[in-house]
């Protein structure tokens, strides 16, 4: 009986474990410093670049910022 049940089960826990491990990389992504602030340098550049307007630029700083201090946070609660 365990045998058909690891069966049927095995599609579901295999979904399970992309998904954990998925999370741990967003984790990792967000909290990374160095990542977030090669993101706001880039948006720097395409603010300079013309690629895009104040308004755009300012709100995703503002997101970027944000997940910086987040990150900072983290960090020093570790």
């Amino acid at each position: 009986m365990f045998l058909i049940d690891d069966i049927l089960l095995a599609p579901l826990k295999g979904v399970i474990f992309i998904a954990e491990k998925i999370n741990e990389i967003i984790d990792k992504e967000m909290s990374d410093e160095g990542a977030i602030k090669e993101r706001l340098m880039a948006l720097q550049l395409k603010f300079e670049m013309d690629e895009i307007d104040e308004a755009e630029y300012d709100e995703r700083e503002d997101e970027l910022l944000k997940l910086l201090e987040a990150a900072r946070e983290v960090k020093a609660n570790k």
